[in-house]
């Protein structure tokens, strides 16, 4: 599905490019880091590759930088709607995430996603840059955080450290909850633009 303003894998290109030339980092090193092949990465920067939820945070948590000062857009004038139909999809194992908005507030700033967790598969993070909230809004999740897990049903809760361990997987069907991605302004990369914009992520899952 193509977005009107750039795909997920030409505003990833951009970003990482940028974060990495501000970081001083090699191509070598960035890779040593995230664990991402040297030639993966090479796509990656000249849009060639094909990004997955599992590489947008692997790279996060590497540069430590937010989901959206990867995947970052122009802002966005007038009242903001989003279509769920005009969303591109970022995919992992078992977690199908659309950026909603993206804002921020003092000194810390909020993604918004829709998530959907599907049934019959585990999503795994090793960690991530900011704190996430899960509000579920149907089905059952279990959400594990370094080995302890914590079963939410419709309406229930979680937030937790996103720099820990953790994992998301549906029970006994698949799940649609939202994702809150919650950090701080002073952990974006240099030179980003606040903005306000319908086509930012994941990125997590998660």
């Amino acid at each position: 599905m193509s977005v009107p303003e750039g795909s997920i894998r030409d505003m990833l290109a951009a970003n990482l490019k940028r974060a990495r030339a501000q970081r001083g980092l090699s191509l070598s090193e960035l890779s040593r880091r995230s664990r991402i092949g040297k030639a993966t990465l090479s796509q990656l920067e000249s849009g060639t590759g094909n990004p997955t939820i599992e590489t947008v945070f692997s790279l996060s948590r590497a540069l430590e930088v937010p989901i959206s000062g990867l995947l970052d857009t122009r802002p966005a004038d007038g009242p903001t709607v989003v279509r769920a139909a005009d969303v591109e999809v970022l995919s992992g194992d078992a977690v199908d995430l659309r950026p909603l908005r993206r804002f921020e507030l003092g000194e810390g700033g909020f993604e918004v996603y829709d998530q959907q967790v599907r049934e019959g598969a585990r999503q795994d993070s090793l960690g991530h840059v900011g704190t996430e909230h899960t509000v579920v809004q149907a089905g059952r999740l279990a959400v594990d955080v370094e080995g302890e897990r914590i079963e939410l049903g419709p309406g229930d809760y979680i937030g937790f450290d996103a720099s820990r361990p953790h994992a998301y997987t549906a029970l006994g069907g698949p799940v649609r909850s939202v994702l809150l991605l919650q950090y701080r302004t002073d952990r974006r990369p240099e030179g980003a633009d606040a903005h306000t914009a319908p086509h930012t992520p994941p990125g997590p899952h998660a």
